[in-house]
């Protein structure tokens, strides 16, 4: 197998790590994927990047993206044939600004929601509250646009849309309750998507010695 094509180290319900697959595959970006066991850790992955957390994207020179909007431009910039970088850097420091905004205070929120134990909280209510906010400026913008980027999905869409994702998966019932109607059509189009389903397919846990496998899998089809 060509020694050329970037080494990623993903687990497959990560929403980090599912953001940088849906930039890789939207760049066409071929990658030896390898999935991660969270609670079994491979070597390769903690020399490669000491902090151990997906994703990370080992490059063939040797250089290591180990931040997943990293490895989301770095994709994007190398090939977007879908136009999903904002077209002048305005618009792209709106984007980030908003990216910024989801992996911070909202990430924050969300896993304090869904995780209340790790935190020492009698619930996580007092933080879906929080996290709810965010999500009401999503709405509001999607009202007045399609995407977050405007008329068709980019950037900031991939990158959040995951988090989104966690969120209502948290208490399915109380998401679809919320008057958040574009919101919700966005999420429901982005998880019928094909760019979805091509990076969430479901793969063994990898380890030396077993045969490579390839993503996106439409591409690895095309080169075997």
């Amino acid at each position: 197998m060509p020694d050329f094509y970037p080494v990623l180290y993903s687990f497959r319900r990560c929403p980090f790590a599912m953001r940088a697959r849906l930039a890789l595959a939207a760049s066409g970006q071929v990658c030896k994927l390898r999935e991660v066991v969270l609670g079994s850790k491979p070597a390769e992955l903690l020399h490669a990047s000491p902090k151990g957390t997906v994703p990370v994207l080992v490059l063939p020179q040797g250089a290591v993206l180990e931040q997943s909007l990293d490895i989301m431009l770095w994709a994007l910039r190398r090939n977007d044939p879908q136009h999903w970088l904002p077209a002048n850097a305005v618009d792209l420091e709106v984007a980030l600004s908003l990216i910024a905004h989801c992996d911070g205070s909202f990430k924050q929120d969300l896993d304090r929601y869904k995780y209340p134990h790790r935190y020492a909280l009698p619930d996580g209510l007092g933080h879906r509250a929080l996290g709810a906010k965010f999500l009401g400026v999503l709405n509001q913008q999607l009202t007045e646009t399609a995407y977050l980027h405007g008329a068709r999905t980019g950037l900031a869409d991939a990158a959040i849309a995951p988090f989104v994702r966690q969120f209502a998966h948290t208490d399915p019932l109380w998401f679809s309750d919320q008057r958040w109607p574009a919101l919700q059509a966005w999420l429901a189009a982005f998880k019928h998507s094909e760019s979805y389903q091509t990076v969430m397919g479901k793969y063994a846990a990898w380890t030396p010695g077993q045969p490579q496998q390839l993503f996106p899998p439409s591409l690895a089809l095309s080169i075997k």
